[in-house]
């Protein structure tokens, strides 16, 4: 799910051409990010990573994205960075890229 509400306040915060730079920026990194978290990671960096990536999608109205970072960074955080379930996330991460996508295309939160 696409909080559109908040891609619009970012919008109406840095402008149309501040939010296509940090949108190519977060999706950008975030592909990174999951990457290296599907390559594997010691347990001790997971958490590092999904709260990297939960800050980025919250900011960037990606819900889905950033609710299974919080879980995983709060297994991390408990010890059990080993468990954090990372082919789920980079699931939800191209599943949320591409309803971003889609939606800024429709003209969503224009």
């Amino acid at each position: 799910m696409i909080d559109w509400k908040r891609v619009e306040e970012l919008r109406g915060e840095i402008g149309d051409d501040g939010f296509a730079e940090v949108a190519d920026m977060f999706l950008e990194e975030a592909e990174q990010a999951v990457q290296t978290l599907v390559a594997g990671l010691p347990a001790d960096e997971v958490e590092g990573q999904l709260h990297f990536l939960k800050g980025s999608a919250l900011n960037l109205g990606l819900a889905d994205l950033a609710a299974i970072c919080q879980d995983g960074e709060r297994k991390a955080a408990a010890g059990y960075g080993a468990m954090v379930d990372t082919a789920r996330v980079a699931a939800v991460y191209l599943s949320s890229r591409a309803l971003l996508l889609a939606g800024l295309a429709r003209g969503n939160a224009a």
